[in-house]
């Protein structure tokens, strides 16, 4: 009997390969077929908006995964009548199940990190052109209100291309002028952080001291070519296209899958020299959380920090509380969890070598205290991102 071959399933990827984030979703489609596949895909180079290619209205495929920009693109992507998922939140209308970036996280990470390093004046920089962006902006304004801090909403540009460079970034840069200092600022994407870190340059505004700005989808070509380069919110790209992946795929074999939007948390703030500051007037609480920061993993204790400042440990609590809202215990935890987590998301180490290298005494200590902050297991955590596909 003759064995023929099965038919590998075709699936199109509408992706632009112009962006960071883009390329970190194909990353993960890729990774998801290498263990579940394989699949013939079709992909090319492509845009931001870039049309259809031409062969999609009559193509023989199985299904689709799509950043879709434009209504011909959309009517297109329907009319197949193929099994799809959206990558790309959109006003145009489709019954697409989607898989993205959670942006209202995103919003309330950014304000943490400004709240982290002492800022008491805020701003947020944003565009009301995509649903995602708005959710960025109202809950950062949102986080930093619950601690009844004021925060300033900039103008937005006109477009986001800003056609008229000079005559924005004039106004942008006399806005700049009249916020309280020192400011953290929040701007909607990277594109917006480049604008608002060049009016301070024009301003002769000091980038971090005066104003701290983070961006938001890691752009790395922007971000690094920024004066200075720019702070940004990572978006968890990998695990975002592993589980559009998923998700087709089980499209494709007709399964039933959720319509509810499937949001991934972003991976970190990539923190960078555009807010890589703490605003600490206090001398004393200045040194003390620089030690902490060489220190925190090192097994670094209270008294020993104490001993280092020649300082109470009642006066430094004080004094740390009024000026971080933080014990020196607190920020300690908060930094020593913070490398926990980093190794869990990008290693392979063993719990009992986390432990030993985030200065905790014992692992069983490290596996209790990490549950309850986080509600779940270092084991829970790093299922989390394996599973899903992120690096």
């Amino acid at each position: 009997m003759p064995i023929h071959p099965r038919r590998l399933p075709r699936v199109a990827l509408l992706v632009e390969t112009s962006r960071t984030y883009t390329r970190e979703l194909l990353a993960g489609i890729r990774r998801y077929v290498a263990g579940a596949g394989p699949w013939s895909t079709f992909i090319e180079a492509r845009a931001v908006g870039a049309a259809p290619p031409p062969w999609l209205e009559k193509w023989d495929g199985d299904g689709i995964l799509t950043r879709t920009f434009t209504p011909e693109t959309n009517n297109l992507i329907t009319a197949t009548g193929l099994p799809a998922v959206e990558l790309r939140t959109t006003l145009l209308p489709h019954n697409r199940p989607f898989v993205g970036m959670d942006n209202r996280r995103a919003g309330v990470m950014v304000a943490e990190h400004f709240l982290n390093r002492g800022h008491r004046h805020f701003a947020v920089y944003g565009l009301a052109s995509e649903a995602f962006f708005q959710e960025r902006v109202q809950n950062f304004v949102s986080r930093i209100e619950a601690e009844d801090l004021p925060c300033a909403v900039l103008p937005e540009p006109v477009t986001e291309d800003v056609s008229d460079w000079e005559q924005h970034q004039h106004e942008l840069t006399s806005l700049l002028q009249d916020l309280p200092k020192p400011v953290g600022i929040f701007a909607a994407n990277d594109q917006l952080g480049v604008y608002l870190l060049d009016a301070c340059l024009r301003a002769g505004l000091a980038v971090p001291e005066e104003v701290a700005v983070v961006g938001c989808e890691n752009e790395e070509t922007l971000c690094s070519l920024s004066t200075p380069p720019l702070t940004s919110v990572q978006p968890d790209g990998r695990r975002i296209g592993y589980e559009a992946a998923r998700m087709l795929d089980r499209l494709m074999k007709g399964e039933a899958v959720s319509r509810e939007p499937l949001l991934i948390q972003p991976r970190d703030v990539i923190t960078r020299e555009s807010s890589d500051d703490l605003v600490i007037t206090d001398r004393l609480v200045a040194h003390a959380v620089r030690l902490i920061r060489e220190n925190a993993t090192q097994g670094l204790t209270v008294e020993d920090l104490c001993r280092a400042l020649n300082a109470s440990r009642s006066t430094l609590e004080r004094r740390m509380k009024r000026a971080l809202r933080r014990t020196p215990k607190e920020e300690i935890l908060r930094l020593r969890f913070r490398e926990v987590e980093r190794l869990l998301r990008d290693s392979d180490l063993t719990i009992e070598v986390i432990s030993e290298k985030t200065g905790f005494a014992h692992p069983h200590y490290l596996q209790t205290a990490f549950r309850e902050r986080q509600g779940q297991t270092p084991g829970s955590f790093r299922k989390q991102y394996r599973s899903g596909g992120g690096a």
